[in-house]
């Protein structure tokens, strides 16, 4: 979400909304006794850095800070519901950064590697069928762990505020008032969805380890992994051109596979949810006006 109109990002936390803009972050979170408690802070200097503007590499440096705000947000909204006090910051945020990344890439990038590869030598296949074989377990164990969490009834309330988040952006792209009322016939999907970059890098990464041909099983997972930053580089370079060109029939044609995994990680959010993500974008809004003055 660019300026002319300012790009906002954001996702749901525990019984609550974070909204990012260019300066600062807000997190609002309906507290257990009914009111919304807001939390602000301002972006770490990597956002406003040189090395955030060039092509590719900024995909990979946004992306692993959106994931440490991530982190330290739902630890706040969790700290809300639970009324404990702890911080996840420092060594501790990042080993748990660690040890979340080393689990997703395990799942989802070498154990279907490893499979493949085994394909590969007991059955005879070729290189292009094993790396497509090996795409497609992928592809089915991202879209079965998001339809499962999705069953748990907690989840499902997070994904209706990650609805919330959706339809709160929407409308103030669409110069909207943000009035819950209002902002509840906006859609649900967005194009710049984190749900819609993970599918964007598990598609690519099948034409991409297809390329390599046949690998020794040691190459053949040391590059699913060596590869991710370059995966992720691209699919953040893809998502933001197809998100500045949406008027065209060609790139609405190629984002409907994103627009359709939306529906298993949004749901229709109640009118408090949409006051909550209201307040997170305007208590946003503020901060960065008073950071700018």
């Amino acid at each position: 979400m660019e300026d002319k109109l300012i790009t906002y990002g954001g996702q749901a936390v525990i019984e609550g909304v974070l909204m990012r803009g260019r300066l600062g972050m807000a997190i609002a979170m309906r507290a257990p006794d009914g009111r919304i408690t807001t939390h602000t802070e301002a972006l770490s200097g990597i956002y406003k850095s040189r090395f955030a503007k060039i092509p590719f590499l900024r995909g990979l440096i946004l992306l692993w800070d959106a994931l440490g705000l991530g982190l330290r947000a739902l630890t706040i909204s969790a700290n809300i519901q639970s009324g404990e006090d702890e911080k996840l910051e420092g060594p501790a945020l990042y080993l748990t950064l660690a040890l979340s990344l080393g689990l997703g890439i395990g799942l989802f990038f070498l154990a279907p590697a490893a499979v493949g590869g085994l394909v590969e030598r007991f059955l005879g296949w070729n290189a292009w069928w094993s790396n497509l074989i090996e795409g497609v377990i992928r592809l089915l164990l991202l879209v079965g762990y998001i339809w499962t969490v999705g069953l748990m009834p907690d989840i499902k309330r997070v994904f209706s505020y990650h609805g919330a988040e959706h339809k709160t952006i929407n409308a103030y792209e669409a110069g909207a008032e943000l009035t819950p009322e209002g902002v509840a016939s906006f859609p649900l999907e967005h194009t710049r969805c984190g749900t819609a970059f993970m599918l964007t890098l598990v598609l690519l990464s099948i034409l991409v380890f297809s390329a390599l041909g046949p690998l020794p099983m040691v190459w053949r997972l040391a590059s699913r992994i060596l590869l991710i930053p370059v995966l992720a580089g691209i699919s953040y370079e893809y998502m933001k051109w197809t998100s500045n060109h949406l008027e065209s029939s060609l790139v609405r044609t190629l984002i409907r596979p994103n627009i359709a995994l939306q529906s298993l990680t949004t749901r229709e959010p109640d009118l408090s949810m949409l006051e909550v993500a209201i307040t997170a974008f305007h208590t946003l809004r503020l901060f960065e006006q008073k950071s700018i003055t």
